[in-house]
């Protein structure tokens, strides 16, 4: 059995070990190439102070690597014994490679090691997610131009109230997840901030180049004081999730109106028959369960930060062992996420629209402000206009003009689809995720 890291003469009690590594050992595999990546870095500036030779930066290189394509290809096995990812890549190297292997914990804790991971992990998964928003924006965008002169129903208490139209419903979302991305880009470039060399929290006695380590790895700069890189800890995955929240808080809102608009009292949208489920006993039934598992789902990602900040709270500066129960919440929500924004995109992209939906008359009232406004045009003090409109439906007098002429920016005759598209791209060029894939490619001898 491989000897743990930091054990001595004497072995921990069995059940507490059980206690103490948990689901480490299993939320490790996540982690496992942005471990060798980072070794990579870490002995590529351990022999550039002279704490390896040449020839044993080439040997232990060319190993991580191997060890680098097992990861990728979702081969890598923690072993029975080993605590963590980072204990079994340095027995891979040690078994292959002797006691050179032993050699590239110089200078590094696993402290800062997992920051590192987590930091590598996650502006990978950002990236991942990122792409997801985009190509849903992008749908929404398109449908918000088809069916941009199909009218609809606006709604305040769930009372009708105003025409709306299609157009505004998906560009209404396509432009909250513009919003949204921005606040990803944030949590990103705090993400994207190098603790590699912060050790156990306290910096280390090596003249370590921490500047070359970040330029390395592709990050934009570093984590400068030490004791903060660890007390980042936590909080890096507290701002990811807000940002993961709120991109989940619109999804959930698009899929309760699409599940409303698609039910048989509306008939306003029809989902894609291949989405939809059956019942075991009701065999008309098309049930919008897609939509309501994104719901359901997007709600839990909404209560991630209020998760992570728990356990985070009322921690002092410093290393606490709390911090490991952090990656079992956070480490899968990025697939959850990512899950429901393909499927989001899908149905959008293939859903259908009623056309003739304020052909029905019950719908004739939302025009009343129409009327309203014409009279107020003509010269009538709107308070006035207000009350006659109000008396002839009291009266059941009202007859509407159908007709809807808004030119307003943003309105329903003036989408600004085209300026909230420049909008996206341009938060989506602020990410700048190029530097870290061309870093990471140089890294790995792929460029």
């Amino acid at each position: 059995m491989a000897q743990k890291l930091w054990e001595k003469s004497v072995q921990v009690n069995k059940n507490i070990e059980r206690f103490t590594v948990g689901l480490d050992r299993e939320m490790d595999l996540y982690l496992a190439k942005y471990d060798v990546l980072g070794s990579m870095a870490h002995i590529t500036m351990l022999e550039s102070i002279d704490l390896l030779t040449k020839q044993e930066l080439t040997q232990l290189l060319a190993e991580l690597k191997n060890i680098y394509a097992t990861a990728e290809k979702g081969e890598f096995v923690i072993e029975e014994g080993v605590e963590d990812v980072h204990s079994q890549v340095e027995l891979l190297l040690t078994r292959k490679l002797g006691d050179v292997g032993k050699k590239i914990h110089s200078g590094r804790s696993r402290n800062d090691q997992v920051l590192l991971d987590l930091k590598l992990f996650t502006r990978a998964e950002i990236k991942e997610i990122a792409e997801s928003v985009e190509q849903l924006f992008h749908v929404l965008i398109r449908q918000s131009e088809r069916y941009k002169n199909v009218l609809m129903p606006g709604y305040t208490h769930l009372q009708i109230a105003m025409p709306s139209s299609f157009g505004l419903w998906f560009g209404a979302y396509a432009e909250s997840l513009a919003d949204d991305m921005l606040f990803l880009q944030a949590a990103f470039k705090m993400c994207n901030r190098n603790p590699l060399g912060s050790a156990a929290g306290y910096g280390s006695s090596f003249p370590l180049n921490r500047t070359m380590t970040t330029q390395l790895l592709g990050f934009d700069s570093l984590d400068y004081n030490v004791v903060y890189a660890q007390m980042g800890r936590g909080k890096m995955e507290r701002n990811v999730a807000f940002a993961m929240a709120t991109i989940a808080g619109t999804l959930s809102k698009m899929a309760f109106d699409a599940c409303l608009f698609n039910s048989q009292n509306f008939g306003f949208v029809k989902l894609p028959d291949e989405c939809t489920t059956g019942s075991s006993i009701m065999p008309h039934k098309k049930n919008p369960d897609v939509f309501e598992l994104t719901r359901a789902k997007c709600n839990k990602i909404q209560a991630l930060p209020q998760q992570i900040m728990m356990i985070a709270n009322n921690l002092p500066s410093g290393y606490f062992r709390d911090l490991q129960i952090i990656k079992e919440i956070f480490l899968p929500a990025f697939q959850e996420l990512k899950d429901c924004l393909d499927m989001a995109t899908y149905i959008m992209d293939k859903i259908k629209v009623n056309e003739h939906i304020l052909d029905d008359d019950k719908y004739q009232l939302i025009f009343s402000v129409e009327e309203v406004n014409r009279l107020a045009r003509e010269g009538m003090p709107f308070r006035d206009a207000y009350k006659k409109v109000g008396l002839d439906i009291e009266a059941g007098n009202f007859s509407p003009n159908k007709e809807v002429h808004h030119t307003h920016e943003g309105s329903i005759g003036n989408l600004c689809n085209d300026e909230i598209s420049a909008l996206m791209q341009q938060i989506v060029n602020g990410f700048n995720f190029h530097c870290m894939e061309t870093a990471e490619s140089v890294l790995l001898g792929r460029s």
